[in-house]
């Protein structure tokens, strides 16, 4: 099947793109993604412009609980930005390139740097649920089984074959994030680690849990990676976090669950400091863009 029938071509999301363009004045250079229990961090956008994903040229259908579906444009803290209150996953049944349309539509859009969040299980034991984990690195599980957005036909106008992946993460950026979770006063739960992506729906097995932990999982959600692999392949620069919402069950004698629910609940605990977070880097990129061309 060729990209031209399952999304994410290129000529696609040119259209895309000059639809938003001619609708919107904002120019964004910082694209946001809010994960589940997290779309508060768009009400933070000064004169926001809506657009609902149904009345997007070629955008899927946000169907999950707790994402409001819907691009959000406007200025946070001087800079103009997009934000995504609500993602796509593959457990919706979208083709993994329709997922990932959102990022290069960004990328035409003119963004820079992309900032996800994401709510996610707690594989580390030393994880407590309310914990923010910047994320250095992921472990794509789908990708093992050849589910990865970049599969296909390359078009060399988005970016190369054989993207690197070692520097996903952007360094610089979270480093940024533990300074002024430093200044805030939010470093006690604040984390560093590696995230682990499944295709979901149902949660993971006791056993599954087990094993990410083994390969080196901090934390396991059904998010963020995809489109983390298409903004790098597109050259923008890449910054994730996860909200602990939950902590995955190892125990075969525990009676904790997983569930909905309790991610959403736990992301209305924490949305307050997450947003404060976010937009204190969002206000202090040109600095730290700056710092990386210096030292280039």
């Amino acid at each position: 099947m060729s990209e031209s029938t399952i999304g994410g071509s290129y000529e696609e999301c040119r259209t895309t793109a000059d639809w938003l363009l001619k609708h919107t004045q904002v120019r964004p250079i910082v694209g946001i993604v809010c994960g589940s229990g997290l779309s508060a961090l768009a009400d933070m956008l000064k004169d926001p412009q809506v657009f609902k994903y149904c009345d997007i040229p070629n955008f899927p259908r946000s169907t999950v609980r707790g994402h409001a579906g819907q691009l959000v444009f406007g200025t946070l803290k001087g800079k103009s930005c997009v934000c995504m209150q609500g993602r796509f996953h593959l457990y919706e049944g979208h083709p993994i390139q329709k997922i990932t349309l959102p990022m290069r539509v960004f990328k035409l859009l003119g963004v820079k740097t992309m900032l996800m969040t994401n709510a996610a299980g707690g594989l580390n034991q030393d994880y407590k649920v309310g914990d923010f984990m910047v994320i250095k690195d992921h472990i794509n599980m789908p990708g093992f089984a050849g589910v990865n957005p970049l599969s296909g036909p390359n078009d060399d106008r988005f970016g190369v074959r054989f993207p690197c992946m070692s520097d996903a993460y952007d360094r610089e950026l979270r480093q940024l994030a533990h300074d002024v979770a430093g200044e805030l006063g939010f470093s006690d739960f604040l984390k560093e680690g590696v995230y682990c992506v499944l295709g979901g729906p149902s949660f993971e097995t006791i056993a599954e849990c087990r094993m990410l932990h083994r390969l080196g999982g901090d934390a396991v959600g059904m998010s963020t990676v995809h489109e983390v692999i298409v903004a790098r392949h597109a050259g923008m620069r890449c910054f994730a976090m996860s909200l602990i919402s939950n902590r995955a069950v190892m125990d075969y004698d525990s009676r904790e669950r997983a569930n909905h629910d309790e991610v959403l609940e736990t992301g209305n605990q924490r949305a307050k400091q997450m947003e404060v977070l976010v937009s204190t880097m969002v206000a202090r990129l040109d600095d730290n863009e700056n710092n990386d061309k210096n030292n280039s």
